[in-house]
């Protein structure tokens, strides 16, 4: 089925590619500093509105934030096992892989092509035109409208092989930390105490926590991503946990110091009817000229993260081509402008049609949550059980980094996925069945290919 060449892992195993390993160039900071970089997204900009509307208080909305933080850290120690044991660039693919076999790999590469990595440029996209929305507004779709022309002009970016240098998309990252510092800083020093902070009316009374987790780790999603660096961490198996666990750390500390912000700056009733809460914060202690200038950085900092998004995704879609000759039209590389051309033209019609169908049901960030939320949390289950599946398949495989209190631990994970999977699809809306219907569509296409290449 696949064309996958040879090449060795450090622990002698043989698999993938005849093309050259990657180097281990980078070391415990930069690990650190790109979790931190993919984590803190948009979704922080969006999510605490959605988490004060599912809360009864504001004390439990700052507790559902730091159990997203302790959840996320018991997952970390399962990413770190299997990340040590099987450094790979392939991340998650490559678990699938040694474990399940192409059939589950190949239903991993298919979501992420249509779910996952698709869903998360428009979950940005969204971000990107309520911000936008907030300075310069186009009308009933203002939102929608942003959203499609940010994908289409930085899927153009990426064809005509004009790339980001690593100056912009630092500068990029820049902006985004520093408009969460002011908004820190600003709720924090500046909010007025006379500020109602009445509870919302809960979505789903009585049923409301799991959805709240559910938007929560969203906003702690991607830390998962250091699977995908594991080939080029220095002294990965000592490294590896060490990034993940300070990486999560700093992340949760900033996450409960912005929502608690939000909270003194605006009261939770505000939280949950506000479109973009960090401009509303800005607007009520510095007036039209704060929401602005909190606007402008995070529609900036949420183009820089939807560039990298689209690119990596073109290249896993890339991936998917080169290994399955039935996607074999995505395997095919521009020689003139370096690009993937096909993969980012395949990559842009899919989200052009997410972003008309978080258009159409009138909530296109929410959508786009229950869209990827059940897929997500589907294959990060996988990924928990594959940890039991490889240390009965492979015991002789090194293991320098073993999960604490095992077997308690990855259960305990698994536990959490399956209750976040029950929530992503009880929960949400009719996004969460279409997400899971397009991976199930993903089945007879992996028969087509088996029978093609038999």
């Amino acid at each position: 089925m696949s064309k996958r060449g040879n090449y060795s892992l450090p622990n002698g195993d043989l698999v993938a590619s005849k093309e050259v390993a990657p180097k281990q160039t980078l070391a415990f900071v930069d690990a650190v500093a790109i979790i931190v970089g993919i984590v803190i997204g948009a979704g922080i900009f969006e999510t605490p509105a959605l988490v004060a509307n599912n809360a009864a208080s504001a004390e439990i909305a700052l507790l559902t934030w730091l159990l997203g933080g302790g959840m996320s850290f018991i997952g970390a120690l399962c990413y770190a096992e299997l990340a040590t044991a099987y450094p790979h660039a392939g991340g998650n693919y490559f678990y699938f892989l040694r474990a399940y076999g192409d059939g589950v790999a190949f239903l991993f590469a298919w979501a992420r092509m249509t779910v996952i990595q698709t869903g998360s440029i428009v979950l940005l996209a969204f971000v990107f035109g309520d911000y936008l929305s907030q300075l310069f507004r186009l009308g009933i779709y203002s939102s929608s409208l942003y959203a499609a022309i940010a994908v289409i002009a930085l899927t153009a970016l990426n064809l005509v092989g004009v790339q980001q240098g690593k100056w912009t998309q630092n500068w990029l990252t820049a902006a985004k930390v520093l408009g969460l510092l002011l908004v820190i800083i600003a709720g924090l020093a500046f909010a007025t105490p006379d500020v109602p902070v009445a509870p919302a009316e809960p979505t789903a009374p009585g049923n409301s926590l799991g959805l709240a987790l559910v938007f929560v780790l969203l906003s702690y999603g991607g830390w998962n991503e250091a699977a995908y660096i594991s080939a080029e961490l220095r002294n990965v198996r000592r490294n590896m946990a060490r990034s993940l666990l300070w990486g999560l750390g700093i992340i949760t500390a900033i996450y409960l110091l912005i929502n608690l912000a939000y909270i003194q700056g605006l009261g939770l009733a505000n939280m949950a009817d506000s479109e973009a809460v960090a401009a509303d914060l800005m607007r009520n202690l510095l007036g039209e000229p704060g929401a602005w200038f909190i606007s402008l950085l995070i529609a900036v900092s949420t183009l820089g993260a939807m560039n990298a998004t689209i690119l990596t995704g073109a290249r896993t879609n890339y991936a998917l081509g080169r290994d399955f000759s039935l996607f074999s039209f995505l395997g095919r590389w521009h020689p003139r402008v370096s690009t993937p051309s096909n993969a980012l033209l395949v990559q842009g019609a899919i989200a052009l049609a997410l972003v008309l169908m978080g258009t159409l049901t009138r909530k296109g960030f929410e959508t786009m949550v229950d869209y990827t939320a059940p897929v997500f949390w589907f294959f990060f289950l996988l990924t928990g059980v594959s940890l039991f599946v490889l240390r009965i398949k492979e015991p002789e495989v090194t293991r320098s980094f073993r999960v604490p209190f095992y077997p308690f631990t990855p259960i305990l994970f698994c536990a959490i996925c399956v209750y976040l999977l029950y929530s992503s699809l009880a929960y949400t809306g009719v996004g969460a069945l279409v997400g899971v219907a397009v991976v199930i569509a993903g089945v007879p296409l992996l028969f087509l290919t088996r029978r093609r290449q038999s």
